[in-house]
């Protein structure tokens, strides 16, 4: 079967090497070969690479995305309309002439401090010397000890305090110059006119409160209130004009701000006015953002026109003309030719097949020690089932296709995790070697095969530990997400330039995503009908075996209630052990389940059963016949579960949960007969026909239906009698040579033990006794 297996491999692994050249790139041509005619011979493999180059290398075409643009446009008149309003708010400045009030006392009176006004105030009315005593009576008198008075509240750091004390005593000044100028009645009227201009500062920047006063545009349209009218102006309509003239240009994405600040720049230097100029740079940098998005149309029709544009690789020779002369290296031209004039001596390449079947028999042996190291059993058939899927991937890359996914989820599901990921692993080896000639390029991508085996890896880690068939469909999707992201990313890791990355590769992805879905759809598919065809089973088939409702467990709990109430206790006993072992959890539950179904060819033969009644074997009165009976159940069972098409894995826990031992009870009731009759008792007439367990799953529940009348019959018995009697039946096992083939150790029995113990307690624990009282249906009131 191994030999089969190996040839099998090797021959569609190697299949390249059938057809070999001898002569071929980089060998010495043993003699000189001319051309018989002329002839022109396209080198195919190095035109479709060059035009797969001209796509991939492709600058992609970028257009103006109007939405983004409008989106920019909107923000800036936002911005200005705002400031429009805060202005008109604010009052025009200057409020008076110029020549009257500077233009910077007057921005200064208008947006100044209230302390710092009221003190320009109180030192211009102070110093009155017309003050009337109406007027004097609403100016506070300094106290001797705030002489002389300051200018400044105490709170202004030093900075703030010098700068604040120039600009009052700038005002003071000019507004002193004015009261000698135009009178102290007109005086009065300016400050007049100075509070209703600032009370509408106030208003207008009342209207930022839903601004953050850290952000930008809070600082530029604060700072806009205390330019002149035109200034203003002149500032929207250069900003209007800049802003078009860039995003009509096109902002790319990834644009590094200082080229944004250079372009603003270089766009308002010349419509803005210098005392705006900063802050427009900085405005209109913050704005701009990228408005040129990829077109994909026009990128993937352009990669088209690159593609045709190359022109195929030829080679023309005319006849009578050298193609190499004996001795010289071949070049990739001279094979091309030598091989359309077939002079490049093609046949088996015996080494490279050689090299092929070694490496086809290195991981045949690698998976053998894996198979080995977690106890895995293949059975013939399941031999077969890995051969062929081992033998699709081959030829699915020969038709440019991966099933690596597929073969990593039905391996997993029929065999387990760690099987199938070397299985994955050593196909995907395989793989490489199969599709990488020497000194030619790949027949398939790199990534092709390093995406498809990162979806086969995932399936196989997965699968095995699903339980319905919709987490599988999620894993479908799951693994196409992997392979198409990794497609991606190993793509454009190796392009030389991503300019053709949204027309060309980001599709070529996309689609390999989807064959990796699609070939877990079809596993999937085809799952149902491998497990018939190859009697295997996986997590989802042995969960639906294990439903209750299930036609033969139905009968089984009709024909045979006590059977079936023993079965179950056997079952939980079973499962506890194998999942502390790490056992198929799974398997020995289904298993338990029909492990004694063959009772039901005579319920009264099985005291579980009889409920009370007479006991058929009294009546029997011959042990012989009571042993075939007991017998009996195994070879039944197993041809109920023929009729029913259980699988084989199945099967197996009916004899073997039996193996050979000894019908004991009437062993020994015949040697008392045998005794009295002077006959002799031959042994195996009382032993079950075997085989004895061939798996840890079978050794478990041989276990667990030993003990499980034992344990039942224990009502008041502490843990330690009851851990005392398992573990004496478990030894009378062992000395009977009934687990030798189970793979279970002398070293794991105790664990059993004690879990069988542990769910005994679980199923045995105390209930508290009702009163007499409470049973009395007498004392009972019910409220209506």
């Amino acid at each position: 079967m191994l030999v089969m297996i190996g040839v099998s491999l090797t021959s569609v692994m190697g299949y390249r090497f059938y057809d070999q050249p001898q002569l071929k790139e980089g060998t010495l041509a043993p003699k000189s070969v001319w051309a018989n005619e002329d002839a022109e011979v396209v080198d195919q493999q190095l035109t479709d690479e060059q035009r797969k180059a001209a796509q991939t290398g492709l600058v992609q075409i970028l257009r103006v995305d109007t939405t983004i643009t409008q989106q920019i446009k909107q923000s800036l008149e936002q911005f200005l309309t705002g400031v429009d309003q805060m202005r008109e708010t604010a009052g025009a400045l200057p409020f008076v002439e110029e020549e009257l009030l500077s233009l910077s006392s007057q921005r200064f009176l208008r947006s100044a401090a209230s302390e710092d006004w009221q003190m320009v105030l109180k030192t211009i009315r102070a110093n009155s010397p017309n003050v009337t005593e109406e007027t004097s009576a609403h100016i506070p008198t300094p106290s001797p000890s705030t002489q002389p008075v300051s200018l400044v509240p105490d709170d202004h750091s030093p900075e703030q305090s010098s700068a604040a004390n120039l600009s009052i005593q700038q005002a003071i000044t000019e507004l002193e110059l004015y009261r000698q100028q135009q009178g102290t009645r007109q005086l009065e009227t300016l400050l007049e006119t100075i509070e209703v201009v600032r009370l509408g500062y106030q208003q207008a920047q009342t209207l930022l409160t839903n601004h953050d006063p850290e952000s930008t545009q809070y600082k530029y349209q604060l700072a806009l209130l205390d330019v002149r009218d035109e200034t203003w102006a002149q500032t929207q309509t250069g900003l209007r004009q800049a802003l078009d003239r860039i995003i009509t240009q096109g902002i790319p994405p990834g644009l590094p701000l200082e080229l944004r600040q250079g372009a603003a720049l270089a766009q308002l230097r010349s419509t803005v006015p210098d005392r705006t100029l900063p802050m427009g740079v900085e405005l209109l940098t913050e704005l701009l953002q990228p408005n040129l998005v990829t077109d994909k149309d026009e990128t993937k029709r352009r990669a088209e026109q690159a593609a045709e544009a190359v022109e195929p690789v030829v080679y023309r020779v005319a006849a009578g003309e050298m193609i190499v002369r004996a001795g010289q290296t071949i070049t990739r031209r001279d094979f091309i030719l030598l091989d359309e004039f077939n002079e490049s001596r093609r046949g088996v390449d015996w080494r490279g097949l050689g090299q092929t079947g070694g490496l086809v028999m290195g991981s045949i042996g690698i998976f053998w020690v894996v198979k080995r190291r977690f106890k895995v059993r293949l059975r013939c058939r399941d031999r077969i089932l890995l051969c062929l899927l081992s033998l699709s991937t081959p030829l699915m890359l020969h038709l440019q296709q991966n099933n690596l996914a597929a073969v990593g989820l039905l391996g997993s599901s029929f065999f387990n995790p760690p099987l199938a990921i070397t299985h994955v692993g050593l196909l995907t080896g395989l793989s490489i070697f199969t599709a990488t000639p020497w000194k030619t390029s790949a027949l398939v991508s790199w990534e092709t095969i390093f995406a498809g085996a990162a979806g086969g890896l995932l399936a196989a880690l997965v699968a095995g530990r699903l339980r319905s068939r919709e987490e599988l469909a999620l894993l479908g999707g799951m693994v196409g997400v992997t392979q198409g992201v990794l497609y991606f990313g190993i793509t454009l890791f190796w392009s030389s330039t991503v300019g053709a990355v949204w027309a060309v590769v980001l599709p070529a992805a996309a689609v390999f995503g989807l064959a990796g879905l699609a070939w877990c759809i079809v596993a999937l598919g085809l799952s149902p009908y491998l497990e018939r065809l190859f009697d295997v089973v996986t997590p989802i088939r042995l969960a639906e075996l294990s439903n209750p409702n299930r036609p033969l467990l139905k009968r089984l709990a009709t024909e045979a209630p006590g059977t079936f109430q023993h079965t179950l206790f056997v079952a939980s006993l079973a499962e506890a052990a194998a999942r502390e072992l790490h056992c198929n959890v799974e398997l020995v539950r289904a298993g338990t389940l029909y492990h004694d179904i063959g009772k039901m060819h005579d319920p009264l033969g099985f005291i579980e059963n009889q409920m009370g009644g007479p006991n058929k074997h009294d009546e029997i009165n011959n042990p012989w016949e009571s042993a075939e009976i007991i017998k009996k159940h195994v070879s039944e069972g197993l041809v109920i579960a023929r009729r029913y098409n259980l699988p084989e894995a199945i099967q197996d826990f009916i004899p073997e949960h039996q193996g050979t031992i000894l019908i004991s009870y009437f062993y020994f009731q015949a040697k008392q007969r045998a005794q009295s009759e002077g006959i002799v008792v031959d042994e195996p007439q009382f032993r079950y026909i075997g085989p004895i367990p061939q798996s840890r799953e079978t050794g478990i529940v041989m276990l667990a239906d030993a003990c499980e009348a034992a344990l039942r019959s224990l009502k008041d018995a502490t843990p330690e009698t009851a851990l005392s009697m398992v573990k004496k039946i478990f030894r009378a096992r062992w000395q009977d040579h009934q687990l030798d083939e189970s793979g279970l150790h002398w070293e794991e029995l105790p664990t059993i033990a004690e879990v069988f113990v542990r769910v005994w307690q679980q199923y045995n624990h105390q209930r508290i006794a009702y009163p007499k009282g409470a049973l009395d249906t007498q004392q009972v009131t019910v409220n209506r």
